[in-house]
């Protein structure tokens, strides 16, 4: 089952996106709501100049010597010119008789009071505001009904609606930008505690499995709680297998070993050839299955402790030595000398020393294993540039050029290795302990006396 889409990707970036999404939205509305208070205001603001406007001609019609006279006053038409260079128009009826003005500006609205009435409408191409306002005169004692409607185009409404347009753009932009930045921040902000407790947990070491005891915001407790738990089980979980190594190391070894004893005993007492054969196949297989079984165990002991090393300060001659120590009785049984040589100061690196030493018995293993009769193992301990490094050399056939850049590999052995027992695992341990220390295992062949070189490289304490 595929991992929902909203669950992947990065938090920051989907918090980003919702407040921006949201800034955005909200600079949107906030223009919207602006621009169309703004378009209302000024057009009641029209409305008002021009319901002025008519109420001042209106104002001015009176009734002299029984005859109905109008004189539109200045400022009835001024104070709309005055608001922008629109065009104004006019037009007045007696009755719904045409009196002065503009005879085809559109006929207003029908009259539901004595109140202004406005109305847009297109005239002579243009799209104009109208006001219409009645009023009763008496004439002769005969009620008339004059009516003045003033238009004026809007031309400058608009002009005023862009301007407010783009400085409500600007404001809207501005917004989003602010909202943009903290929003940003507070994304920055709610991840923080998440990147803390990640760098905490990633610059423990490989063998630290505490729990975590950071205070973190309420939301993560349970996060937290789950990551200890499981570091919990963790620990147990390694503390079993390291032990369950062991054991296995232990009974797995220890029978083998008694087969072969008994397989020793029994070929002494055998007479016929083809029976002393099959009895010398026997304790070879063991001793291949002996080997086998031991080095991968080792591998996996290897394997286990390279993710959580227990660093301490190991003294490479004494580590040389001991291993020489171990090994001497079976380079005895094959009349194999191991010649050692040591620096005369101490060389102290930082590592394991259980790996450690588990690497330089396979090294050397692997020398007296391949190295003929009456030879010389050398083992060398001398320092580098950058650390130490102990040497291991044969005078054996080396190691084929061919297999040289594939022999680290798991259960790869080199062409000439046919009739010596080996599972292929020696130097892979050797070099999987070399980077787990920043070091490396460097693979030669003696130029001048022949014989395979295998050099451990650590860098100094």
């Amino acid at each position: 089952m595929s991992t929902p889409i909203l669950l992947r990707g990065s938090i920051r970036r989907r918090l980003i996106i919702q407040l921006l999404t949201g800034a955005a939205l909200l600079a949107g509305l906030m223009f919207l709501v602006v621009q169309n208070y703004a378009r209302d205001l000024a057009g009641q603001s029209q409305d008002e100049i021009l319901s002025a406007s008519v109420t001042a001609i209106l104002d001015s019609a009176s009734v002299r010597n029984g005859d109905l006279t109008v004189d539109i006053p200045y400022f009835a038409f001024s104070m709309l010119g005055n608001i922008s260079e629109d065009r104004v128009f006019y037009a007045i009826t007696r009755n719904g008789a045409f009196m002065t003005g503009y005879s085809d500006l559109p006929r207003p609205v029908a009259s539901t009071g004595l109140s202004p009435r406005f109305q847009t409408a297109q005239y002579d191409g243009e799209e104009i505001r109208m006001a219409t306002a009645t009023r009763r005169l008496s004439v002769s004692g005969t009620p008339d009904f004059i009516e003045v409607t003033v238009a004026q185009t809007r031309y400058g409404l608009r002009q005023q609606l862009a301007g407010i347009s783009q400085t409500v753009a600007g404001f809207g932009i501005g917004f989003f930008a602010i909202a943009a930045f903290f929003g940003i921040l507070a994304a920055q902000s709610a991840i923080q505690p998440l990147r803390a407790l990640a760098g905490a947990v990633s610059r423990r070491g490989l063998s630290d499995l505490r729990p975590v005891s950071a205070p973190v915001p309420a939301e993560m407790e349970s996060l937290v709680g789950a990551l200890n738990g499981f570091m919990s089980r963790l620990k147990t979980s390694l503390s079993r297998s390291e032990d369950l190594i062991a054991e296995a190391a232990h009974r797995v070894r220890t029978p083998l070993t008694t087969v072969r004893t008994q397989a020793e005993i029994t070929l002494r007492r055998v007479d016929k050839p083809e029976n002393r054969q099959a009895v010398r196949e026997m304790i070879r297989a063991i001793d291949e299955s002996s080997r086998a079984a031991g080095q991968l165990l080792d591998h996996a002991m290897v394997s286990f402790r390279s993710d959580h090393l227990e660093m301490e300060d190991v003294e490479l001659t004494r580590l040389a030595r001991d291993a020489v120590s171990r090994l001497h009785p079976m380079a005895e049984l094959r009349d194999i000398d191991i010649e050692i040589t040591l620096p005369d100061a101490h060389m102290v690196v930082k590592g394991d020393p259980i790996l450690m030493q588990s690497a330089l018995l396979n090294l050397l293993d692997n020398a007296i294993k391949y190295a003929p009769p009456d030879s010389i193992v050398h083992v060398t301990v001398r320092p580098t540039e950058s650390g130490a490094e102990i040497t291991v050399r044969d005078e054996g056939a080396g190691f084929p050029k061919a297999d040289m850049g594939r022999l680290t590999r798991r259960f790869v052995r080199g062409g000439n290795t046919e009739t010596v027992v080996g599972s292929g695992l020696g130097l892979t341990i050797a070099n999987e302990v070399a980077r787990a220390h920043g070091g490396r295992l460097f693979l030669t062949n003696h130029s001048d006396k022949g014989g395979a070189c295998a050099s451990l490289s650590f860098p100094l304490a």
